[in-house]
């Protein structure tokens, strides 16, 4: 009956209407036989030559297909001749079927192709950029779009999705930290968890990037990470340990170094820990090209990265050609063996006898379900709600007595930025299947919400960026409608005119989708001259402003803290124009918690609550300039807007939290309760926080540390009581010697809204 029900859901979009607690799906893999698909394909390995096994092991593109003609394309003729295992980024039933039949049919031994395509934050129903639904704290909503996203994908062809990536990003210059989770790596592997049992109930997942990818030095894509393994194990490796745990299918290696050898050729990281310490089974495949970009590490030549990179655990070489150009040869040298090659064969064949291939080619892709499916009303009405969740009121000064946020549908609005009319920027950096002619732009969305009872005005006001090559190359708009660079006084002047007439204005400002992502540092987070400029302007009219703060990122915004009464933090995704009027005329109160510390002042990155404690600490939030303490000259200490911190429209007190006992064994437990109360004028949700402290171990401990969490929403007056269960693992961490321990003493546990403000009592630890 399960299995029906899901089934029914799938085909009527039903599986997308989730109560608040929703049920979670089977994995996939979950039902093979093992010791069948061990026999199928011992036997089916028996009869494939050596460049069959190779051809197995490499992933290219998908490329220019002809429809109905594939064999035409050069993808289409290595697949006829059993080279190629894996293409991706391939859209549509017709082209990935087209492809699946030339591996079917004209192969030699019909072994089917696996389709992977990037889906990182949805397929056509686009959910916030991933940095963003970490902003909702709600594990049942992630683990919900993924499971959104696994649906849209399975039905359009795809089998395997690049996604989740869970990289610890502590540096918010580092543009990729739009696809992680944050800084925290408690609630890093919460989310890596729901993400990959989501996609897992339909397609294969991919943790990325194996590892420690987000410790780029200066936040510089693709350059050196250098760190200790205490480190690595305490503060970096969890969320990728959680999602293997999770039963994760597939990890992607990373590009970066990790103890002076690549990643991709790390025997220590991919065979000891990944496979041995943590128990992985599944298949291991590269970033893109990332074995020829050794020899820019400086490691030697492609044949001999090939075979570091077999011999280390690799299976599987995207873009790099390595494994299929020069593994023959190695093999002949006695630089590989065979049994190497057959062990990175049969995790390939092991993934697709797991998702079913071998039964059914063509089990991904259905017109019909696609079309029932992709972008349906429920799977837009469920990223619409989750969206919400993610925004984060980061500031909401009172105005004229009350505060300025919620608005009211009335009068005239100015709605003013850049990014007011942009279709193709409103989903977010990575949107690789996007389909940005059938999402609202923020002008249509405010224009449906107000209609019949408020007056709007519309105006770009700036550019992006003053330099309009550079607009043109990150404002490109995924290739369509980019954003116009446009005469700048005239703009600004447009701008402050309806603004005059306005009775608030709403300003869309921040990152467009590809200030954020891959290859998108920079030096700089405050917002851009021209946007300043704008703001300038529009302040010294006296009007009431709201700043949507668009943004892939930790961002800093001193300045617009300072001047302005209400700042939002939006995270993107197709249904965001829709979410933000829910949210900003209060038919949903904001429940975003930050996952990032934002800076006051670029100059403060790598910028984190959980770092170790100083020699000569000074205090967050403090601006102690003496000379000879741990401070900067010129800007206070610490973040603007701390980790965890978010408001919503209305107020919560919290009690100092309470231990069941105030001693544990190292084998036992505790509870610490904390009564909130919401104390505002209307129900909001809260997201109550555990941290704790290790007064003193065998190494510096972190001065803070994540360790649960609730979302819980109250009505106005109510009181709940929170319990944590606090156990050893909690307490535990790795030592100096990379053992994991929980070592006797005192511990601080802390509760509280977020990182900052928190309330204390003292554990003792027999």
């Amino acid at each position: 009956m399960k299995r029906l029900l899901i089934i029914l859901s799938a085909l009527f979009c039903a599986a997308n209407i989730y109560a608040q607690k929703i049920e979670k799906g089977k994995d996939i893999f979950s039902d093979t036989d093992i010791t069948a698909m061990n026999a199928f394909i011992d036997n089916l390995m028996s009869r494939m030559t050596l460049e069959e096994k190779l051809g197995q092991l490499n992933q290219l593109p998908g490329g220019s297909i002809v429809t109905g003609a594939p064999l035409d394309s050069p993808t289409g003729r290595l697949i006829a001749e059993g080279k190629l295992g894996s293409v991706f980024n391939v859209k549509g039933v017709e082209e990935t079927h087209a492809l699946q039949k030339v591996a079917v049919e004209q192969s030699r031994l019909g072994i089917p192709l696996l389709v992977a395509m990037d889906v990182i934050h949805g397929y056509e129903t686009m959910f916030p950029v991933p940095l963003g639904m970490s902003c909702t704290w709600d594990m049942d909503a992630i683990y919900e779009s993924a499971c959104i996203a696994a649906e849209e994908s399975a039905a359009n062809g795809v089998a395997w999705t690049f996604s989740p990536m869970v990289d610890i990003a502590l540096d918010a210059r580092w543009g990729r930290q739009a696809e992680s989770a944050g800084e925290d790596p408690y609630l890093g592997s919460k989310v890596a968890e729901a993400m990959v049992k989501g996609y897992q109930t339909q397609i294969m997942a991919c943790v990325k990037h194996f590892a420690l990818y987000g410790g780029a030095e200066a936040g510089l894509d693709y350059q050196t990470v250098d760190m200790s393994r205490q480190r690595m194990f305490n503060q970096y490796f969890p969320p990728y340990k959680a999602a293997v745990e999770a039963g994760v299918g597939s990890v992607m290696s990373s590009f970066n170094i990790v103890d002076g050898i690549p990643a991709t050729a790390n025997r220590w990281l991919i065979t000891d820990v990944l496979r041995q310490q943590w128990g992985f089974k599944g298949l291991l495949v590269t970033d893109y090209a990332s074995i020829a970009e050794m020899n820019i590490h400086g490691l030697g030549e492609l044949q001999e990265n090939s075979v570091r990179a077999l011999l280390a655990g690799t299976d599987m070489d995207m873009c790099a050609n390595g494994f299929l150009g020069t593994l023959a040869q190695s093999l002949s040298e006695g630089k590989v063996t065979q049994a190497d090659i057959d062990r990175a064969c049969r995790h390939v064949l092991e993934a697709k006898y797991k998702l079913g291939l071998f039964k059914d080619p063509y089990r991904f892709g259905d017109k019909k379900k696609a079309k029932a499916v992709t972008y349906c009303e429920a799977n837009r009405k469920a990223a619409r709600r989750i969206t919400a969740e993610s925004f984060v009121l980061l500031k909401n000064d009172a105005y004229h007595g009350q505060s300025l946020l919620p608005l009211k549908k009335q009068g005239t609005i100015a709605l003013i930025g850049p990014l007011v009319d942009t279709r193709t920027d409103i989903s977010g950096t990575w949107s690789t299947v996007q389909a940005p002619e059938k999402y609202k732009t923020l002008r249509e969305g405010f224009q449906d919400a107000l209609k019949g009872k408020a007056t709007l005005l519309c105006a770009q006001g700036c550019n992006l960026l003053d330099n309009k090559k550079t607009q043109e190359t990150v404002a490109r708009g995924h290739g369509n409608e980019p954003i116009p660079f446009v005469d700048a006084d005239a703009a600004l002047q447009d701008a402050v005119a309806i603004a005059k007439q306005s009775d608030v204005v709403v300003c869309a400002l921040g990152e467009c989708a590809w200030m954020s992502g891959e290859g998108t540092s920079r030096s700089q987070l405050e917002l851009y001259a021209p946007q300043r400029r704008l703001l300038e302007a529009l302040s010294a009219l006296g009007k009431p402003i709201v700043l949507l703060n668009f943004a892939g990122r930790a961002t800093a915004l001193q300045w617009e803290d300072e001047h302005l009464p209400a700042i939002m933090n939006v995270w993107f995704g197709s249904e965001c124009a829709d979410a933000l009027c829910d949210v900003l005329f209060g038919e949903v109160s904001p429940s975003g918690r930050l996952t990032v510390s934002m800076p006051r002042v670029t100059g403060q990155e790598p910028l984190y609550y959980n770092r170790l404690p100083s020699g000569r600490p000074v205090a967050d939030g403090t601006s102690d300039y003496s000379v000879f303490t741990g401070n900067y000259i010129d800007v206070a200490q610490g973040p603007l807007y701390p980790f965890g911190y978010g408001l919503t429209y209305s107020t919560f007190s919290y009690s100092a939290p309470r231990l069941s006992a105030n001693e544990m064994t190292s084998k036992g437990s505790v509870e610490a309760t904390v009564t909130v109360t919401n104390t505002g004028s209307r129900e909001a949700t809260e997201v109550v926080q555990l941290y704790i402290h290790d007064r003193a171990a065998s190494i510096s401990r972190p001065v803070k540390e994540l360790k649960d969490f609730r979302r819980i929403t109250l009505k106005a007056g109510e009181s709940q009581e929170v319990t944590f269960r606090i156990t050893a693992d909690k307490l535990s961490f790795y030592n100096y010697d990379l053992q994991y321990v929980l070592e006797p003493g005192e511990f601080d546990i802390m509760t509280g809204p977020d990182s900052q403000n928190v309330q204390s009592t003292l554990l003792t630890v027999k």
